[in-house]
């Protein structure tokens, strides 16, 4: 009788061994929350003030925060194709902010990460706002998503005034179709009044996580993409009034806790050792909407321009095990590089198109003495090279653009103008000593301008660059309404 309890508990032991090696060799998870307009200094890890964020700070310190992560683009759409796809936005014939019923979109030629993440069967969903267009051809499900809730484009994309009163006829809001939650395929309820985009945030958290306990048996991506703190802003009544800030605070702080809540639902369900987490945002702040817009963190601009309060963006890895706990990486990183970085870690194969990131796997082991992305491009509006980099080196040329610079801001939900047009002029800067962009020192380093031209002139070749007139060699052509690609050129 002792030999057979022996023996069963032998036979017990080998399952739980065997059981044990298949949940390592289980992909990773795989959950990106990807913001709309925050701020590199709207999370307190980063230096907020009177905004809390202790999630995002718990993130940080049990896994690794970046100082110098890169949006591709700081617009919305362009800065969401290269996200998923892995290229700058104008390789791929997306640029800005894409226009309800737009002609275009993002190319089923071109491979997601979703669609990379199929070649090991994951179960895919996307809860919250897509933008890459919003014909039925370009919907989410149709570039490897399994699962889709809501918005197809921005959610000041509707025919309400900044008040939050309809739009009178004849105004440029008035010409906005209403804006609708979109489930799967089909539009579902519409979003009416400030008070329903309020609900937006626990809505998205809410099916976030049911997909989570839906596919935990399975890997899966969650791909988060937050319609707030994009204007028009609102919280929900449990959060409004609570923190220092004002409104804008009191959103973030909600972000903050729906992602708490995605933390706590991977814990409870066992899944918390073996995901890959991922928080950034799109591109930096709408400074010109004031008090509803977020912070900079002391770098030069925001949302729209090509100087660092565009691109410099928040940005925090966890996975437990792998990344180390506690680490600040100040290495050179961008969207741009995820995709070819979760290919590393789940062994699927990028397409064979050429592709703009790099693999940053080694910066998330703890390795943060190599620099796998030396240079970044700083591309704008439709084809225009407006700077480049080289490690801490970035040369700007002379462009037009809006700048925030010594203008009164918009408060409460209301914009102040700001000129499109203003003429930025040709400048070297040393990010390490000057990462607010305030002094040129091209006279002082005249062979850094010239390495710097001569990356310029390479991507000019590559790419192209409108501001010189120049056509790429290597542009591919957006998804257009009516003509879908065949999905073997992938």
């Amino acid at each position: 009788m002792k030999k057979i309890s022996i023996f069963i508990l032998f036979i017990f032991v080998l399952i739980l061994q065997q059981s044990h090696t298949l949940v390592e060799k289980r992909p990773p998870n795989i959950v990106i929350i990807f913001m709309d307009d925050m701020g590199y200094g709207d999370i307190s890890c980063n230096g907020a003030l009177d905004i809390y964020t202790p999630v995002m700070d718990k993130l940080a310190s049990e896994g690794m925060r970046f100082t110098n992560f890169l949006s591709s683009q700081a617009v919305c759409s362009a800065s969401r194709a290269s996200l998923m796809t892995g290229c700058y936005a104008n390789r791929i014939g997306i640029s800005g902010a894409l226009m309800p019923n737009s002609p275009i979109g993002l190319s089923q030629s071109e491979t997601t990460i979703a669609e990379l993440l199929k070649q090991k069967k994951y179960a895919t969903g996307i809860f919250g706002k897509w933008h890459l267009g919003d014909a039925p051809e370009f919907l989410p499900l149709n570039h490897g998503f399994d699962e889709y809730l809501g918005l197809p484009y921005s959610n000041d994309m509707w025919p309400v005034d900044f008040d939050g009163i309809p739009s009178k006829a004849g105004t440029n809001k008035s010409n906005y179709p209403p804006l609708a939650w979109i489930h799967n395929n089909e539009k579902a309820e519409q979003i009416n009044t400030l008070e329903d985009q309020s609900k937006i945030t626990g809505r998205i958290t809410d099916a976030a996580i049911q997909f989570i306990k839906k596919n935990k048996s399975k890997p899966f991506f969650a791909y988060i993409p937050s319609p707030m703190p994009h204007v028009p802003i609102n919280a929900s009544s449990a959060f409004r009034g609570k923190s220092k800030q004002g409104l804008y605070g009191d959103v973030i702080q909600e972000i903050d806790y729906s992602i708490g809540r995605i933390m706590q639902t991977l814990k409870q369900e066992g899944l918390d050792e073996n995901t890959l987490v991922i928080v950034t945002s799109d591109n930096g702040p709408w400074l010109n909407f004031g008090n509803h817009a977020g912070n900079a963190g002391g770098f030069r601009e925001g949302k729209g321009t090509s100087f660092e309060g565009g691109q410099h963006v928040p940005c925090i890895m966890r996975w437990k095990g792998v990344i180390p706990a506690g680490v600040v990486c100040n290495q050179l990183a961008s969207t741009i590089d995820i995709l070819p970085t979760i290919a590393s870690f789940t062994g699927t194969k990028v397409t064979e198109k050429k592709i703009d990131g790099v693999d940053i796997s080694a910066l998330l082991k703890g390795n943060v003495n190599v620099s796998p992305r030396q240079t970044f491009l700083y591309y704008y509006r439709k084809n225009s090279l407006e700077a480049v980099r080289k490690g801490n080196w970035k040369l700007v040329f002379d462009h037009p653009a809006r700048s925030y610079m010594n203008k009164q801001p918009g408060k409460d939900g209301f914009p102040a103008q700001v000129p499109e047009d203003a003429l930025i002029a040709k400048a070297l800067y040393d990010l390490r000593r000057d990462p607010g962009e305030q002094y040129d020192v091209q006279l002082s380093f005249p062979e850094m301008v010239k390495s710097l031209e001569a990356l310029a002139e390479e991507a000019r070749v590559d790419l192209g660059d409108d501001l010189n007139k120049r056509t790429g060699a290597n542009n591919r052509e957006p998804g257009r309404v009516g003509k879908i690609k065949d999905k073997s050129e992938k």
